[in-house]
């Protein structure tokens, strides 16, 4: 896949102009949500104060990111709790007290974890797409639900490994000399595959979630393309076809999310207290012990509105920006070729 070849006759854009494009929807969408997700965890937290050793999961519309408690707080981006009314006055309160930019400090795991995995899956879906389309002869309708769901799978394998040692640097205060030492020892133990551990729930939640929202998406933008008699969408259309996209797809995934969410925040105070899993902590085996304990109402139960708040938005930020920076890129590639034209037809007489 040449990063830096000329514009393919499907896209009008090249691989390297999609990656620009998709870090532009990366940063604006983190941007965006990183705030609502820092007074939300807050709020969270003055109202149920995390013991020593507890963490808790929090995302900002593009990746889940643990965050391991001590003595009430985390040693990373996390603040001890004020007393806040609502979120309205957490917003206030944090700003006077404490700085505008506080409402961001939970950016950068963000900027170096979700980024470059939002680069890499955006990117990948798009030539994937394409080629499905003109190399294998697949129809318009399937093309996007196959390339979201290999899309998810590439970037999640990638970047797994490196979320992996994230977490195990944060619950254990690792140098990176320590980190290297301890992953020598997990390969050396478990192999290779140990680099790897967690990812089967991740995949058992953003595959399916990628597939169903790229298919609603590209189906959701032709109708309203046909609709409003447009030949190229707009940034409303994008927007509206990429929340409601997003918001269908967190719906029928929202058990997997809850399962990830419980695993995640068990393994990760295990981690914390240096304590190893005396029980299974599969994704089927959390699930059958959320349906025994609350029944299957428990699979949704306190997600349903929190998940759609975040999902919605963040998906309907990324998309639209990535359509605006493609299109940039299309009509500037389409000037570039109009002018040589003009010039080479200029010179020829």
């Amino acid at each position: 896949m040449s990063v830096s070849g000329p514009a393919n006759e499907l896209n009008g854009i090249t691989p390297f102009q999609q990656m620009v494009a998709s870090c532009s929807g990366a940063l604006l969408t983190s941007l965006f949500v990183t705030p609502l997700d820092v007074v939300k965890i807050r709020l969270q937290a003055q109202n149920s104060p995390f013991s020593k050793g507890k963490c808790f999961v929090y995302c900002n519309g593009l990746m889940d990111h643990i965050c391991v408690c001590e003595n009430g707080n985390t040693k990373a981006w996390y603040k001890a709790p004020g007393q806040f009314r609502g979120t309205l006055d957490a917003f206030v309160k944090i700003i006077r007290n404490e700085g505008l930019k506080s409402l961001w400090s939970g950016l950068p795991p963000t900027l170096v974890m979700a980024v470059p995995a939002t680069v890499i899956y955006f990117t990948c879906y798009d030539q994937l797409c394409a080629f499905l389309k003109r190399s294998l002869g697949c129809s318009p309708d399937k093309a996007p639900l196959l390339a979201g769901a290999l899309a998810r799978v590439g970037s999640a394998t990638v970047i797994s490994p490196l979320e992996l040692m994230r977490t195990k640097m944060q619950s254990q205060k690792l140098s990176y000399r320590e980190l290297h030492v301890c992953l020598q020892s997990s390969v050396a133990k478990d192999g290779w595959l140990a680099l790897w551990k967690g990812l089967g729930p991740t995949l058992l939640r953003d595959v399916p979630f990628s597939a169903m929202y790229w298919y609603n998406y590209e189906q959701g933008k032709k109708w309203l393309c046909e609709k409003y008699g447009r030949r190229e969408p707009t940034f409303m259309i994008t927007f509206t076809s990429g929340a409601v996209s997003g918001s269908i797809a967190a719906i029928a995934t929202l058990p997997f999310d809850v399962v990830k969410t419980r695993r995640q925040i068990e393994l990760g105070e295990l981690e914390a207290l240096n304590i190893s899993p005396k029980k299974s902590t599969s994704t089927f085996h959390i699930m059958g012990r959320i349906i025994t304990e609350n029944g299957i109402s428990g699979l949704f139960a306190g997600r349903f509105l929190p998940r759609l708040i975040k999902v919605a938005p963040a998906c309907a930020v990324m998309i639209s920006t990535y359509e605006i920076g493609k299109s940039f890129f299309r009509k500037l590639n389409a000037d570039k070729e109009l002018q040589k034209s003009s010039e080479h037809n200029f010179t020829s007489k």
